[in-house]
């Protein structure tokens, strides 16, 4: 498969809604850069202020400032040490709401995302937050890059494209987030994680778990 040009991105219109229109829809949809293109199976949604799962919950830091500004900019943050996970910005300004890139399948760039997860098996490659991040090179210096519009003299572009096919509506699931503790964990009251059924690169459930503080010595 041939990545599609960033003429095909898709606009900020489609970023500038609620959280929950916008993060079901973006299965199916693809999101190219650094040479690999991955088509979205997962994806979790994240609602700012009023979501206690969310690392806005408690207002703006200096590292989520750009989750507060305007749809259609890159959140991406590190997590457990060694994960690279990004976010995509949708919604009102000020709303805070991302969507979480949780799991997909490399349709272009194979060789690419085979050197940045060598000895894993295909399904695995972007298979998971941190591994999506791996194996589109998305790091601290993507964090707050805008993917509505071209780079200007820039080699490598984030890019998000729409479906290339209609996606059936009926292999939609939608269940608790994965690894969210504490009340934003909570499948009753949000089950915002969303994925296509019998896909092979959606990543597995797992409970969040409290952590708690190692005493001091």
């Amino acid at each position: 498969m041939t990545s599609r040009s960033s003429a095909d991105r898709l606009p900020r219109s489609f970023f500038a809604r609620p959280v929950l229109e916008v993060a079901p829809e973006l299965l199916g949809c693809t999101v190219h850069h650094a040479g690999v293109t991955v088509r979205l199976t997962e994806v979790e949604a994240y609602a700012g202020q009023i979501d206690p799962g969310s690392h806005a919950y408690r207002g703006p830091t200096p590292r989520t400032r750009v989750m507060f500004g305007p749809a259609g900019f890159l959140y991406v943050y590190f997590t457990y040490g060694h994960h690279w996970c990004a976010n995509l910005v949708v919604g009102d300004e000020g709303s805070a709401s991302a969507v979480l890139l949780r799991g997909g399948e490399v349709v272009d760039g194979h060789d690419l995302a085979r050197e940045r997860r060598p000895g894993v098996a295909e399904r695995d490659w972007a298979r998971g937050p941190g591994r999506m991040g791996q194996v589109l090179a998305l790091g601290r210096d993507e964090t707050d890059r805008d993917f509505c519009r071209p780079p200007i003299g820039e080699p490598v572009e984030l890019v998000v494209t729409g479906p290339e096919d209609d996606l059936d509506p009926g292999r939609v699931r939608t269940g608790p987030r994965v690894g969210v503790s504490g009340p934003g964990g909570d499948g009753s009251a949000y089950p915002w994680r969303f994925w296509l059924d019998g896909d092979p690169t959606v990543s597995a459930y797992r409970p969040g778990v409290v952590r708690s503080r190692r005493p001091k010595a």
